[in-house]
This record gives C-alpha cells, sequence and structure tokens, in this order.
C-alpha cells in the first residue's frame, strides 16, 4: 500500500458527496486505521453555535465504512454500514476534528470499527461503533 495513492484515491470519491459538503479530507492511512480530518465551523453547526452530533456520525461513518473499503476487493464487493452507535463526550465550536477508525474485527462478512473523534489538542470529542456489511456487488446482464 502507498500511503499516498490511497489517500488520493479515497480524497477523489468525495466529490459530489455529503464528504464534499462537509470538507471531510483523508489524511492519513495505516495497516490497522484510517483518519478523516472535519473543519468545525457554521456548516456543521447545530443552533447552539457547536458541533452538530449528526455531522460527526457523518464523519465516523465515513472513516468507518471508507476503512473497511480498504480491505476488500471493491471491484467485487460493497461496504454498507448496519449499525452506528455514538457517545458525544465533549462539545466543539471552531476547529478540526479528526476520525481515526481502528479495526475491532475484519470478517469475511462484517467489519467492526472503533472510531474515536478528537480534536486538535488529541482531546476526545466522541466514541463510535460502526459494523458494516461485506456484500457482493450485483452484476448487471
Amino acid at each position: 500500500m502507498i500511503k499516498e495513492d490511497v489517500l488520493k484515491k479515497l480524497n477523489a470519491y468525495n466529490a459530489n458527496t455529503l464528504m464534499e459538503t462537509l470538507a471531510m479530507e483523508f489524511i492519513d492511512v495505516g495497516d490497522d486505521f484510517l483518519i478523516v480530518k472535519m473543519p468545525v465551523n457554521s456548516k456543521v453547526y447545530q443552533p447552539y453555535g457547536i458541533l452538530h452530533g449528526g455531522a460527526t456520525a457523518a464523519l465516523a461513518e465515513t472513516a468507518g465504512s471508507s476503512a473497511s473499503a480498504l480491505f476488500v476487493d471493491t471491484k467485487e464487493k460493497i461496504i454498507k454500514g448496519i449499525e452506528l452507535s455514538i457517545n458525544h463526550v465533549k462539545s466543539k465550536k471552531e476547529g478540526f476534528v479528526f476520525a481515526k477508525a481502528k479495526a475491532i474485527h475484519k470478517g469475511r462478512t462484517t467489519h467492526l470499527w472503533e472510531v474515536r473523534i478528537t480534536d486538535e489538542n488529541d482531546a476526545l470529542i466522541s466514541i463510535c461503533k460502526i459494523t458494516n456489511i461485506v456484500l457482493d456487488k450485483k452484476k448487471s446482464n
């Protein structure tokens, strides 16, 4: 795996998606992790002027689902999130948040990831668990 190539490919998938709308960027990848960065600004606020939990959940799901996709043949398989559980432990008003997905289980049909959302000072913002299913792509005739 060439890190720069993987990150470039992942970031190219963001065009015309929620990830582009929320300005998410894949910034680091390793054998058992993936990190996604998102700015905290008015685009991701809830009415109290702080990071919206739904934007945080979207970031977590992006990190966990994209990480799963790195471990399957995407020509033959597709990843779909089937469960997302997230706890928000600290609010955030500005700056950046980082979602680091780390593998807990990478099976043939399901993957389980822990996603820690932290800020620039490594303070924990949210903690997430995501379960993904690995499905065969449907063949078109």
